[in-house]
């Protein structure tokens, strides 16, 4: 869940309230997952299949609008995903200026260097990854933790997220913060349901999958929460939103330059390791897809000598690129969800009521609580979060209808050739 989006999003969440109610937007991240968590988990512990939302799509929305919503999902997939890599080079690229100058088109370039380095590792078919995943939990709650504790023993600001006026939550200018700041708070804490991609080789999926979501977004809340209360008590939330490597500016406060350098090594780790695991994931969906006969066939293929879906690799790399070239760190955040609300969360959402009412919910494994109320409310917090992307909405809708033209012109071709 932790990659780099923590770590650069804090200045901007600040930046849209200008006034300590900014920490609610990381309250409303929590609750959010821990909704959107519970849809997860029914679908995950029924069906814990590889491939997550690809397959969940494919039993709940019925043969024929299965097949469409699945492969809606990874050709949103195949645009967010490169979305998601640019997004962690950028966050690299920015905290990389704490320990040398770079200007911008300097900064552009480190990003797409970092995309290159990690084709050129998984070329090499690296399989130490669950290594590598070990050593980047250790390294980055080892780095939270050092964070927390810093602001705890080294308290200079009062911070209060209680407003002062009484009156401030019925304001529309605070909903209109809330909504932009959640969608860049929940962007750091997508990827609790990372185990439901992998459902095939969960032990006891009926009771692990739910458990490891939920373990996830409450310890990760925890740490989140405690990341913003330690650097609201150091740096004055009116310098903190000017900061665009704001831990590294946090532990030089406390501690000195020194160690702000090693936690800014530390954070460019974590970014770096998180984007390896992220294309080596996200590679593979498309492949699945193509070996399915639900996506382009070219995705299908594999290295000649190396057996591992190159093309697939390349294609997210090379969008990547594109996309660190042309958006900046906060367009790259706000595309990310704007892509994936409606089809991958909203299309969940409903498929959990499709499947309740064909199957029923005596032979699940988990079965949600107060439902139907967290699909209610999840559905309508996912559209406040969708209309809080702006013009992004409009995009991510437009890739979405270009997405169901392109899906039945391909079938209506493959009945021609048939």
């Amino acid at each position: 869940m932790v990659g780099i989006g923590p770590f650069v999003v804090i200045p901007m969440v600040i930046g849209f309230f200008n006034s300590p109610l900014f920490f609610w937007a990381w309250i409303l991240g929590s609750v959010i997952a821990l909704i959107d968590g519970m849809i997860w988990s029914e679908l995950g512990a029924k069906y814990p299949l590889a491939g997550g939302t690809y397959n969940f799509h494919r039993v709940a929305f019925g043969e024929k609008g299965g097949k469409l919503m699945s492969f809606l999902f990874v050709w949103q997939t195949s645009i967010q995903a490169p979305l998601v890599v640019a997004s962690g080079a950028i966050g690299f690229s920015q905290y990389l200026r704490y320990l040398m100058p770079v200007d911008y088109m300097q900064q552009k370039m480190v990003s797409v260097f970092i995309i290159l380095l990690l084709v050129i590792l998984l070329y090499k078919k690296i399989e130490s990854i669950g290594l590598i995943s070990v050593i980047l939990w250790t390294v980055t709650i080892t780095t939270i933790l050092w964070i927390i504790i810093g602001g705890l023993t080294h308290k200079q600001v009062n911070f209060s997220f209680w407003p002062e006026d009484s009156h401030a939550f019925l304001k529309a200018t605070f909903w209109v913060a809330l909504g932009h700041a959640g969608v860049k708070t929940i962007y750091s804490y997508l990827g609790y349901y990372n185990v439901c991609h992998l459902g095939g080789e969960i032990r006891n999926p009926g009771k692990n999958i739910p458990a490891s979501i939920f373990i996830s977004i409450i310890g990760i809340s925890i740490l989140y929460l405690g990341l913003n209360w330690s650097i609201a008590t150091v740096i004055p939330w009116q310098q903190a939103q000017n900061y665009d490597f704001i831990v590294s500016i946090f532990i030089e406060k406390i501690y000195g330059a020194i160690p702000a350098r090693i936690a800014t090594g530390l954070i460019l780790w974590i970014a770096f390791a998180s984007l390896f695991a992220v294309m080596l994931g996200y590679s593979r969906v498309p492949y699945a897809a193509a070996m399915d006969g639900n996506f382009f066939r070219v995705f299908a293929k594999l290295h000649p000598t190396k057996n591992f879906p190159h093309i697939s690799l390349l294609f997210i790399a090379g969008l990547a690129i594109v996309f660190a070239l042309s958006f900046s760190l906060k367009q790259t955040i706000t595309a990310i969800l704007a892509m994936r609300i409606l089809i991958q969360f909203i299309g969940q959402a409903v498929g959990v009521v499709l499947l309740r009412k064909r199957f029923g919910s005596a032979s699940l494994p988990f079965k949600m609580w107060l439902f139907p109320l967290p699909v209610l409310l999840s559905i309508i917090v996912w559209l406040y979060l969708f209309v809080s992307t702006g013009w992004f909405a409009l995009w991510g809708s437009l890739i979405t209808i270009t997405g169901i033209i392109v899906y039945f012109t391909v079938q209506h071709y493959k009945k021609i050739i048939n």
